[in-house]
């Protein structure tokens, strides 16, 4: 850390001779056909606003940015981008939609060339503009190289770049991080909040709520209507609950006790890693109703803290109470169990994952690409019934070890396992016990729902007379009843996610690899899916799978976080976080961005991230650094309300273990 205290000026949103209501929408309708995708919605976004608009897979968020970026008529209603129809406002509007919008065969300095040609930006400006932009999402090094060269991460930041070229008064972002790693997402978010706080409007919809607590006010959308407007804390207060983080020994009894008990405190449950978040209607009788029920049952006294609610608990009971919730559909078995039985079972038919054989084995494996090596010397054991998390940022090298571990890629090196095969491990019969859900989207855009999930059937060879009843469980675990004769393109990409992971799954795998099976999923849809991945291991199942949303890696028993094709962290989750040097403060002040901004001029700026109204920070030695940031904190006329020691997310633990090796 720099030992002298300075102080800094604090950008705020620039005057401008445009008016302060930036976008206006009243009475927006959007209907394909007999569907209705936009229902009559009314909002108002001002100028330099960050303004979130969030809800489930299919609420007709994408339609709405379509019709705001002047892309697409609406059927009905207004939408003026500062008192303008938004079609001629196009050239004041950036928009970066769901899917890439770059040219994979172009260079990144290629790409903004034409961006700003489309945006008719003089080249002078272009030149100056490349250079603060790129720099900002530290870019600047890599202008030659092709963008299908990038990762997904590097990809985004280049999409935003194009976006920016033009400097547009509003930016529309759709989904901007789904399939980001955490420390590009983190970064990600750190330039929308500089953007924002020099005046810039921004409209982002998000399936990541850590995110969408980060913007001034965001609203509620689903079925095609808006049915709250609010800043975080509003939605938060309106919700009129109360959260209890609850951390105890035997989390999944709990979970169950919790849940199925009939108890008209207790609202919601779900587990988070280490703890479970419950959600009660009074705070003091619903954590007396947990310890008691605890009691009855025979299991430890656990540790109860109180909490706000958070954004993602508003939106799951908002949904909830909407009859939202997908229901959850016991998945039809019918096979033997076979190699599977090597393990043992305990209570309930629940696998002992230490007694197990071992269904995926590698060691040393390692990867060449011409001269660049991929992945080196890397190990990985998972046992039947065990649930392991492949880990890193984009580009780390994890979907070329999923590759090589299936037997999609030959290895250059090491040896691999897969259920017990050494040698072919291509062969007929193993693959008939393998599911795989690829990081890109294993469907046949052209083909119906249907018609994918016949397909998949006969190449997994699901016996005939079986497939009805498998294909009908898909359809209802997605919601999907009456619109099986859909194309699958037109589904949005959390419900092609949803009949991915079942069409892997129908044949009841032994082994099971999903890559990023939850990216850009709603809330919702992922308590189902870590509900369904949960059930498979349960039963036997060896599960690998790679996310980058570290708040349900935590339902992994164990992982390894892979750097540059290494492995530089192995074990649980709990074993992970409790080995992380230094500790985690967590900061409440009355200028978060300015104070964000400022910590980060004194620390390397891995270390401190925003965190809704909080700013986190790490501190390798908490002692003499805590007292110089709260004397940098307030020699800059920066309040801070509280202070505290917190322990590290799985989350902070990676951004710590990613950059530290870096350096």
């Amino acid at each position: 850390m720099k030992q002298q205290i300075t102080t800094v000026s604090v950008n705020l949103p620039q005057s401008s001779s445009l008016p302060n209501t930036a976008i206006q929408v009243q009475g927006l309708h959007k209907h394909y056909g007999k569907l209705a995708a936009v229902r009559g919605i009314d909002f108002t976004v001002n100028k330099g606003e960050m303004f979130g608009l969030i809800g489930p897979d299919g609420a007709g968020k994408t339609s709405t940015f379509h019709i705001l970026g002047g892309v697409m008529e609406a059927t009905a209603g207004e939408v003026q981008i500062f008192n303008q129809p938004a079609r001629n406002a196009r050239l004041m509007t950036g928009y970066l939609t769901q899917q890439f919008s770059l040219y994979l065969d172009l260079s990144i300095d290629e790409n903004l060339r034409y961006a700003a040609g489309l945006r008719q930006v003089a080249a002078d400006l272009l030149q100056k503009r490349r250079n603060k932009y790129l720099k900002l999402m530290n870019l600047e090094r890599f202008g030659d190289r092709l963008a299908g060269q990038l990762s997904g991460g590097m990809k985004q930041k280049l999409a935003l770049c194009c976006a920016l070229v033009s400097q547009p008064e509003v930016l529309l972002l759709d989904e901007p991080t789904t399939g980001v790693d955490p420390v590009s997402r983190r970064e990600f978010w750190d330039v929308l909040a500089q953007l924002s706080a020099e005046g810039m409007t921004i409209v982002v919809a998000t399936p990541y709520l850590d995110e969408a607590e980060r913007c001034h006010r965001v609203a509620l959308m689903y079925s095609g209507q808006i049915h709250e407007i609010g800043t975080p804390a509003d939605l938060r207060a309106n919700l009129g609950l109360h959260r209890l983080e609850v951390r105890t020994a035997n989390l999944e009894a709990t979970e169950e006790i919790l849940s199925q008990t009939a108890q008209t405190n207790i609202v919601d449950v779900q587990t988070f890693g280490d703890r479970l978040d419950v959600l009660v209607k009074d705070i003091n009788s619903g954590e007396t109703e947990v310890r008691e029920l605890l009691q009855q049952h025979h299991l430890p006294s656990p540790s109860i803290e109180r909490g706000e609610p958070t954004l993602e608990n508003v939106f799951v009971t908002r949904l909830r109470q909407q009859g939202s919730a997908p229901q959850f559909f016991p998945f039809p078995r019918f096979r033997q169990r076979g190699v599977r039985e090597q393990g043992s079972r305990g209570a309930g038919g629940i696998f002992n994952t230490q007694d197990s054989a071992l269904a995926i084995y590698a060691h040393n494996l390692s990867r060449i690409f011409g001269k660049f090596q991929a992945v080196k010397d890397v190990n990985v054991e998972v046992r039947y019934g065990e649930i392991f998390g492949l880990l890193g940022a984009n580009g780390a090298g994890k979907t070329t070890t999923i590759k090589m571990l299936c037997g999609l890629l030959e290895a250059s090196g090491g040896e691999i396992s897969l259920g017990g095969e050494t040698g072919n491990l291509r062969s007929a019969d193993l693959r008939r016990r393998i599911g795989y859900m690829s990081q890109k989207f294993t469907l046949y855009d052209d083909l119906t729902i249907l018609q994918n999930l016949e397909f998949y059937s006969g190449v997994y060879g699901v016996p005939r007379k079986l497939r009805r009843e498998k294909i009908a469980w898909v359809i209802a675990t997605c919601g999907l009843e009456g619109q099986e004769n859909m194309i699958t393109g037109q589904l949005p990409g959390g419900w092609k996610q949803r009949v991915a992971f079942g069409a892997s799954v129908m044949h009841e795998p032994d082994i099971l690899f999903l890559d990023e099976p939850t990216s850009g999923v709603d809330p919702l849809a992922r308590r189902q899916f870590w509900k369904l991945i949960n059930d498979f291991a349960r039963n036997g199942t060896a599960i690998l799978v790679t996310t980058h949303y570290l708040e349900e890696a935590e339902q992994c028993n164990r992982m390894s976080f892979m750097v540059a094709g290494e492995t530089v962290a192995e074990g649980s989750p709990s074993s992970i976080k409790a080995s992380q040097p230094g500790q985690l403060i967590e900061i409440i002040v009355n200028q978060n961005q300015a104070a964000s901004k400022l910590l980060k001029e004194h620390f390397e700026s891995w270390r401190v991230s925003i965190f809704a109204d909080s700013l986190h920070i790490v501190l390798d030695n908490p002692e003499p650094e805590i007292n110089q940031l709260t004397q940098l904190l307030k020699a800059n006329q920066i309040t801070i309300n509280s202070l505290r020691r917190i322990p590290f997310s799985l989350e902070d633990a990676f951004i710590g273990i990613v950059q530290r090796s870096q350096n």
